[in-house]
């Protein structure tokens, strides 16, 4: 059994939908089928879900989102007509989204949530309604029916324990069975998305479900690259990663794969094929537990912005039990999760997601330490970025820092932080955000490019 998500681009236009339904029926084992909402048709398009979001916002700060809902509702309606389906889906798709409109508006959270979730909702219904109409066997599954249970955090759930066992009746439906992505239900029965991206986190979680051979995600690229297709010009394919080098690269910038998706595979060791619907007899890249051929230590580069950094110093501070424990629980205190903690004897540096640091968080946190702490010196920087390399075959390779920190130092990009995990997959630089594509450059040239000038 194969499960196969499609992401938006796959799903924007109703010729898209026809690619995807060719593919989808090409092979009998594609039996459970993850949607996202459409996205971009073209470059200056916008993606369903953030129309979405625009009729949310409507609703509650203006109360009136006429002009929303009648731009969403005309997408899918060119959508449906274009597939040669009745007019009657349109109005269908007009009142499921009133209806959340007039949903309760008192948590701001929950009801955002619940309008974002009618991209997928809706897409679904119309690719499972287009199969039936070729004659297939097909049917849309709501996430509630199936019992995919999430935490009640809106727009960052997480998958509750009991879905797992929910979901693995969708093996023995008969046919074709087409899931929306990208949403839930709490235990109280309210709709909850996952962050962005996350259709990729449906998907996997009812591969891991069902226990499928393969789980394979559907965008618009023939491979995963060793870097931004983007940012370097013909950067190298990547035919087979391990779950650990994606993860890493996904968590550093790739946007491929969303990078909380591959938790569920991963525990139940179901490889994972990246494929372009528009061209899907590229192999593409498959993700696997193991590698077992690797020629070069480095698979591939990353980079993202948007990070801060608290250094904290104090005299001795490897001789204070529970220092590290106490500073942790200032920042749970304060709900802000950390990213990485590189420290020295008597030094530690907290990197966070900028945004979850507010001016006015930040200010309390500092004066909390200082007090609670009793510090010797705290400085906090932002606007910074991580740029990391990632490779199993790192960790059996001499010289890779040497070689990686002198690659930036002859772009003159200064170093703010070096870190490397004990698994030794990884090795992650701290950088000014504005240096990052440089920086990002100046690492392929290093791994990759030296290698092709020297054999030509």
């Amino acid at each position: 059994m194969i499960v196969a998500k499609f992401g938006g681009t796959s799903l924007a236009s109703a010729s898209q939908i026809k690619k995807v339904c060719d593919i989808i029926t090409s092979d009998p084992e594609r039996r459970i089928i993850v949607v996202s909402a459409p996205g971009k048709r073209h470059r200056d398009d916008i993606k369903v879900t953030d129309m979405l979001i625009a009729c949310a916002q409507a609703g509650l700060d203006k109360g009136n989102a006429d002009t929303e809902v009648e731009a969403v509702v005309t997408r899918y309606a060119q959508i449906a007509s274009e597939l040669g389906l009745p007019g009657s889906f349109a109005e269908t798709v007009a009142a499921d989204i009133w209806a959340r409109l007039d949903s309760d508006k008192s948590d701001r959270g929950k009801y955002i949530d619940n309008l974002k979730a009618a991209g997928e909702d809706n897409c679904a219904k119309l690719v499972a309604t287009y199969l039936q109409s070729l004659g297939h066997d097909a049917r849309y599954v709501s996430p509630k029916d199936a019992g995919l249970i999430l935490s009640d955090e809106y727009g960052n759930a997480q998958v509750l324990p009991q879905s797992y066992e929910n979901l693995r009746s969708l093996s023995e439906y008969p046919g074709i069975t087409i899931f929306p992505g990208f949403f839930g239900y709490s235990l109280s029965g309210e709709v909850v998305t996952f962050p962005r991206g996350g259709s990729d986190i449906t998907g996997s979680i009812l591969a891991a479900a069902v226990d499928a051979d393969l789980y394979e995600n559907f965008t618009d690229v023939d491979y995963v690259y060793s870097a931004n297709p983007n940012l370097i010009d013909d950067p190298k394919q990547i035919t087979e990663i391990t779950y650990r080098e994606m993860r890493e690269l996904s968590y550093a910038g790739f946007t491929v794969l969303q990078e909380e998706a591959l938790v569920p595979v991963f525990k139940k060791g179901i490889p994972v094929r990246i494929k372009n619907t528009n061209n899907p007899s590229a192999p593409g890249t498959t993700i696997v537990k193991e590698r077992h051929n690797i020629t070069e230590p480095v698979v591939g580069i990353a980079g993202d912005a948007g990070f801060c950094f608290i250094y904290v110093g104090k005299y001795l501070m490897n001789r204070e039990i529970g220092f590290g424990r106490k500073l942790l629980q200032i920042l749970e205190e304060e709900h802000i999760p950390f990213e990485h903690m590189p420290s020295g004897i008597d030094n530690v540096t907290i990197i966070l997601k900028q945004v979850h640091l507010t001016e006015e968080k930040e200010k309390r946190i500092v004066e909390r330490i200082i007090k609670e702490l009793e510090v010797d010196d705290i400085s906090v920087q932002r606007n910074l970025a991580l740029v990391m390399i990632v490779g199993e075959g790192m960790r059996s390779t001499v010289g890779i820092t040497a070689r990686a920190s002198g690659a930036l130092a002859r772009e003159n990009i200064n170093l703010d932080m070096i870190t490397q995990g004990p698994s030794e997959v990884s090795m992650i630089f701290g950088i000014k955000d504005y240096e990052k594509d440089r920086a990002i450059k100046a690492l392929y040239n290093e791994f990759f490019r030296k290698k092709e000038v020297t054999a030509g």
